[in-house]
């Protein structure tokens, strides 16, 4: 598995990898399907995008992962997505993409990275605490677009030391 800058170029198969997961439900917060155009402004080139990763098999996109500081985070911190083909399924893309995603943010000097993951996605729960993130907050009763209650849990990974002015 190749890992790699995300570009503009991405952006159409990458939206069709996760329109499947939104159109199967029960992962996401995302609930609509992108267009390529959504996409890129969203994960790629957009005003919030702050750095975005693809997992590449035999010239397939097999995933990928991004940092966003959309909904205004606090400072140091930015938010990560993560999104794995669901067909064909390839093990292992989130912990392939995450050493490049943990590497931009040690060079962006993020203190922590935040992962909000709707309380009923397994594994994603599973897999932000096998990547080293600890819970810190939930999110009470959030509804989906049809009115479905679900929580939000707030985990975070420490990505350096503070950084003090000297």
């Amino acid at each position: 598995m190749h890992i790699r800058r995300a570009v503009p170029a991405d952006a159409e198969e990458l939206s069709n990898l996760l329109n499947e997961i939104i159109l199967a439900g029960g992962t996401t917060a995302l609930e609509t399907p992108l267009s390529a155009a959504e996409f890129a402004d969203w994960f790629i080139d957009g005003e919030f995008p702050v750095v975005c990763h693809v997992a590449e098999h035999d010239r397939l996109l097999v995933g990928f992962q991004s940092l966003s500081s959309y909904g205004d985070p606090p400072k140091g911190y930015a938010d990560i997505a993560t999104f794995a083909r669901m067909n064909p399924k390839f093990p292992g893309v989130g912990r392939a993409l995450f050493p490049a995603t943990r590497a931009a943010a040690e060079e962006l000097g993020l203190e922590f990275i935040n992962a909000t993951i709707r309380a009923d996605n397994v594994s994603g729960l599973a897999y932000y605490t096998k990547m080293g993130f600890e819970p810190y907050d939930r999110l009470i009763q959030v509804p989906l677009l049809d009115g479905t209650p679900v929580d939000r849990i707030k985990k975070r990974f420490r990505v350096s030391a503070p950084r003090h002015p000297t």
